[in-house]
């Protein structure tokens, strides 16, 4: 299934933005090259989070994996672009899952393991999931019994599998395997997953995102997280996005190194595997990163000789946590300013060696008259854009609208046609929702600095969460007149979910009743409203609209 239009892939191989390879094709040479070294680790807390003792894989033996799941995939009835779903966490299985679904043509569609029935039902029925992998057991959960629950209102769902379910899941013929793949041909611009985002949109949207999207994002990723041949990754993100796939997954795979999951964030346990794995490339929360600052005893007992490179983002970097990790420790922190759509801006030690700077400004990639270090700038292309005439801005200190093409950006949303038709531009650029302006004269003109965001969505330790879903949601609450979402301002996860609530007459309503009503209706948990003030009335514009940026203020010198 072919997404990009034949002008793009025609452009972006002649630039040699897109290689043509495959995700399979990088585990091959891979297995050719290392099968024998480590590639792949559990989490140490595997047993607690899932069952079943953690497991260490090398090269051949992720292969193994790979074709024993890929054969089971297609016993079950799976072929070339049929959608598989999965909800796992970051144990081993994640990656072979993506990498089957690589070696089978078919479409990996990851589901957050926070989601419950309410996401689950929409996102099933969306991607038109024929299968779902998941686990019998998450913590105190049961997700493969909620998917049980889920298929009769979903025809095309066909199978529930288990990871651990040696009856499902046991080896089979590997002559059907061979015999298929002999006869097998994959297009690097056909489809290989199919991720959700969160924007201004009540609903979750899919982003497809093919072949020549990963490899290219692997390259991009690799060179400016500075990753090299044999390097040990920590990945600390859910296996559902950009950022673990195209930061964490294609790095690993092209270096041809360790990748080692964490699941969910333990600051504890991340510090140990840091020294205990000798990583030499992570991702960390700038909270994260400014708390160890600020912990000497910590700093202390812990060894990162081996780290050299520490990804940050999702949220402003602090200057004097920037330089700091540089100055004591010799660490490189790479300022990451991305989205699902395959939009990223890098500010790199070499591109901005001053640590202050990093923390404020990215690069204007892909404007003429300005050259960079990296090969990777090359690949993209950034304009900025005034959102009331629509005219380019080139003046520094005017606020406007960033919009990037290039070989990581995605093509279009999941059978959304009518929100395709506003995502890009007249040029082909993606409209990102987010505020930028050029930083300054002189050298800084070279550079953009982050203001603020343009579309109303909450981001909650890098998670978008669209506030216009969980309105309508609350909408059925007895005691609840309207209601409106806005993120409130957190020091260590960005932002925090809030609610303005006017209450009917006589009514009376507290955040408590609230958060009972969403787990009533089967609310993913990261979405519950933290904190709610009541008001008279929402604020509103002239045409009726609420004016969502209005409402934190609501939430100041809250207790």
């Amino acid at each position: 299934m072919i997404h990009s239009s034949p002008e793009r892939i025609a452009e972006y191989t002649r630039l040699g933005w897109w290689s043509g390879r495959t995700v399979d094709s990088l585990l091959r040479e891979a297995v050719a090259a290392s099968g024998g070294i480590e590639a792949l680790v559990d989490p140490p807390n595997r047993e607690a989070l899932v069952g079943g003792a953690a497991r260490r894989l090398s090269f051949a033996e992720l292969d193994r994996e790979v074709d024993r799941l890929a054969a089971a995939l297609l016993a079950v009835g799976l072929r070339k672009d049929d959608v598989l779903a999965t909800q796992l966490p970051n144990i081993v299985e994640a990656p072979i899952a993506l990498l089957a679904c690589a070696r089978l043509g078919l479409i990996f569609c990851p589901l957050s393991m926070q989601f419950r029935g309410n996401e689950l039902r929409y996102l099933l029925a969306k991607s038109h999931a024929r299968a779902v992998l998941t686990v019998d057991r998450f913590r105190d959960t049961r997700p493969a019994e909620t998917f049980e629950a889920l298929r009769a209102g979903i025809p095309a769902l066909a199978r529930v599998l288990r990871v651990g379910d040696d009856a499902a899941l046991a080896a089979r013929d590997a002559g059907q395997l061979a015999q298929y793949l002999r006869t097998l041909s994959i297009d690097p611009n056909e489809i290989l997953t199919l991720c959700w985002t969160s924007g201004t949109e009540a609903r979750s949207k899919g982003v497809p995102r093919h072949h020549n999207h990963w490899i290219a994002n692997g390259e991009v990723c690799s060179e400016l997280g500075r990753v090299r041949t044999g390097d040990a990754i920590l990945n600390p993100f859910p296996m559902i996005n950009i950022a673990s796939i195209g930061g964490m997954v294609m790095p690993w795979l092209m270096s041809r190194g360790k990748l080692v999951q964490h699941h969910p964030f333990d600051l504890p346990v991340f510090l140990r595997q840091l020294q205990e794995e000798r990583i030499a490339y992570t991702v960390a929360p700038p909270a994260v990163l400014s708390q160890l600052l600020k912990n000497e005893e910590i700093l202390q007992r812990t060894d990162l000789s081996a780290l050299h490179t520490v990804g940050s983002g999702s949220a402003p970097l602090a200057p004097w946590m920037v330089a700091g990790w540089q100055q004591r420790f010799g660490i490189g922190v790479v300022n990451i300013f991305g989205s699902n759509e395959g939009c990223a801006l890098f500010s790199t030690p070499e591109d901005l060696p001053d640590p202050h700077d990093r923390a404020q400004f990215f690069p204007r990639f892909g404007v003429p008259g300005f050259e960079w270090s990296s090969r990777s700038a090359r690949k993209l292309r950034t304009r900025l854009v005034d959102l009331e005439s629509g005219a380019e801005i080139t003046a520094a200190g005017r606020p406007g609208e960033l919009r990037i093409d290039g070989a990581m950006r995605f093509d279009g949303y999941w059978e959304e046609p009518e929100i395709n038709a506003y995502a890009f531009d007249e040029a082909g650029y993606f409209r990102t929702g987010d505020l930028f302006e050029i930083a300054g004269e002189g050298e800084r003109r070279r550079f953009y600095r982050f203001i603020g965001r343009a579309k109303d969505v909450i981001i909650r330790g890098g998670v978008n969460i669209s506030p216009a879903e969980l309105d309508t949601l609350v909408e059925g609450h007895p005691d609840v007149k309207e209601a409106a979402f806005c993120g409130v301002p957190d020091e260590l996860l960005g932002e925090r979910v809030g609610i303005v609530v006017v209450a009917r007459p006589d009514r009376t309503v507290d955040l408590a009743s609230i958060v009972a009503f969403m787990r009533r209706l089967e609310v993913a948990t990261f979405k519950l409203p933290e904190h709610l003030r009541t008001s008279a009335q929402l604020p509103r514009n002239s045409l009726g609209k609420v004016l969502r940026r209005e409402l934190p203020a609501l939430f100041q010198n809250r207790s």
